[in-house]
């Protein structure tokens, strides 16, 4: 099996308003470019700019692919209930076009419940309206007709619909996309059972890694990304940085049942949301630990809950490439984004691994 690729992850939180936010964002891609990141994810978010930045993630990755040579270009998520999925399929084929077959497509069914209503849909019927749409989606970027017609996208998108990755929290959401012979996307941080925020972060997400793997159609290469949040920094900025860091992870810990996090030490803050904050040698230690990362093939990092501000960002993004990830194994460079690129075509050896 091939090393993890060292990918980028952005929600665009940055306090400031959004055309700073996109400004910084499109910045932060191009820079990861040339250090050699394989990948670039952008979350979407609707309404809410504390929650999440952009509502329109191929408008951002446009740009970014304009400013870019090599990063894949990756959604991190489109909520498909939400989006209607013909125009997403035709917007991710155009983006597709545009970046030289850059694009990757991660969906997922959930999303803020509170955004479901605007858009004419009802969050309790989420999961039908995604398996729906997302029968719609794969139809337009195969090239078939849509809805029954004989309707066929512009441009035509190859073999972009062999790009999809679903996100998930459960073992059985992990086993839907091996079935489909689509990519795993787990999450930064994941919440507990009530009395165990103790458990690792890999002990949730392993079995539902084992499940994909053990669903992936036979020759079928697994892809699965794992998202985490770090925030590396000089020594000397080491103090600022945990400082930054308390107001964000304070808030996330709260979301969580059973924990007091107005009462949570800083350590206990940065435990129970899963966040890896400090020196090259700290990172790269806790990092270490994680247990999903050596069965993972890309892993993607973010600073957020922290308030980094995009300076700081720039230097941690600067620090994983050429620090964290030799020291992780982590793989980076050309190499690594034309992987990504031709992932979905890996043959898969016995034991289910890219060779």
């Amino acid at each position: 099996m091939t090393r993890p690729r060292l990918g980028l992850f952005t929600r665009l939180l940055e306090e400031a308003p959004a055309a700073d936010r996109y400004r910084f964002a499109l910045e932060q891609i191009e820079r990861a470019d040339e250090l050699g990141f394989a990948s670039a994810w952008v979350a979407q978010h609707h309404f809410n700019g504390h929650e999440g930045g952009l509502p329109s993630p191929f408008v951002l990755l446009a740009a970014a692919a304009q400013r870019s040579r090599r990063i894949a270009l990756a959604t991190g998520v489109v909520t498909l209930p939400i989006d209607d999925p013909l125009r997403a399929a035709e917007d991710a084929a155009v983006l597709d076009a545009l970046s030289g077959g850059r694009v990757q497509l991660g969906i997922a069914a959930g999303g803020t419940p509170a955004s479901f209503p605007a858009f004419g849909h009802d969050p309790a019927a989420r999961r039908e309206i995604f398996a729906e749409h997302l029968a719609i989606f794969r139809d337009a970027l195969a090239g078939r007709g849509v809805r029954g017609t004989d309707s066929r996208i512009y441009p035509p998108a190859g073999d972009l619909g062999e790009r999809i990755w679903q996100a998930t929290f459960s073992v059985d959401g992990g086993r839907r996309a091996g079935e489909a012979g689509d990519g795993l996307m787990l999450s930064r941080t994941q919440p507990r059972p009530e009395g165990e925020h103790d458990r690792p972060l890999h002990e949730l997400q392993l079995p539902t890694i084992e499940a994909y793997r053990a669903a992936l159609p036979a020759g079928i290469a697994p892809r699965i990304l794992a998202s985490r949040t770090a925030l590396v920094v000089d020594a000397a900025d080491r103090p600022r940085a945990l400082e930054l860091a308390e107001p964000g992870l304070r808030e996330l810990a709260a979301l969580q049942p059973g924990i007091d996090a107005a009462r949570a030490s800083l350590a206990e803050l940065i435990a129970v949301t899963d966040t890896h904050v400090g020196t090259v040698e700290e990172v790269t230690e806790s990092l270490t630990a994680d247990a999903t990362l050596p069965r993972s093939t890309d892993v993607s990092f973010q600073v957020h809950s922290i308030a980094a501000g995009h300076e700081r960002t720039l230097r941690s993004l600067e620090l994983l490439a050429t620090e964290v990830a030799p020291r992780l194994g982590l793989a980076t460079g050309p190499e690594a984004a034309e992987q990504l690129r031709t992932a979905h075509h890996a043959p898969a050896t016995a034991n289910g691994s890219r060779p």
